[in-house]
């Protein structure tokens, strides 16, 4: 008896505290949503022409709205790829020398020979490859606007997960109440009851 109401008052329990953190999770799910898609927007970025290459190939349907979305915020950092590698002739950051390179300061390949390097005519200081730094800004600017979008589906993800933690909730809430552990708790009594007594 002791047992069966033990089991009936976990069963409450445990119902109720899926269930707030259940409604917890949505609430934190929905407020990262909204956090993510104001702080994207605030930034008041805006997809340029359809004539633009980048643009037809990652945000066609996009081009000239504003960016407001995390899935908007990824297109826009893959087209920001698209046009830095055009500055910098297909060459990543990894792919570039530190320094402009003397004999060819056209290049964006520049060099890591600080001999070879071309110089300041101020300081005498090797000259940084321009190329090579522009990579510095767009990973920093492609790296929030990826995580705006990380942010966003990870946002989604909480919210699935707080609905799924409810409902989980209000089901043991509901076996609870139908006397889903009254009936267990009768069927051992029944059992007891059924077995013969030993002399």
């Amino acid at each position: 008896m002791r047992e069966g109401r033990f089991l009936r008052l976990g069963g409450y329990v445990s119902g109720g505290v899926l269930i707030l953190f259940g409604i917890a999770v949505v609430v934190l799910g929905i407020w990262g949503f909204t956090f993510t898609r104001d702080h994207i927007e605030r930034e008041q970025i805006t997809f340029g022409p359809a004539s633009d290459p980048a643009v037809q190939e990652h945000a066609e349907q996009w081009a000239g709205e504003p960016v407001e979305t995390g899935r908007q915020a990824l297109a826009m950092a893959e087209i920001m790829r698209e046009h830095t590698l055009s500055s910098t002739g297909g060459l990543t950051y990894a792919e570039m020398g530190r320094y402009q390179s003397a004999e060819n300061p056209s290049d964006p390949a520049g060099t890591n020979d600080e001999a070879a390097a071309a110089k300041d005519p101020k300081t005498g200081q090797p000259v940084a490859n321009g190329a090579r730094n522009l990579w510095v800004t767009e990973t920093a600017l492609t790296t929030a606007l990826t995580m705006a979008y990380l942010g966003e589906r990870l946002a989604v993800f909480g919210m699935v997960m707080g609905v799924a933690l409810l409902l989980t909730g209000i089901g043991f809430l509901v076996l609870t109440l139908g006397g889903a552990l009254r009936s267990k708790e009768a069927e051992v009594q029944t059992v007891r009851r059924a077995e013969p007594a030993t002399s």
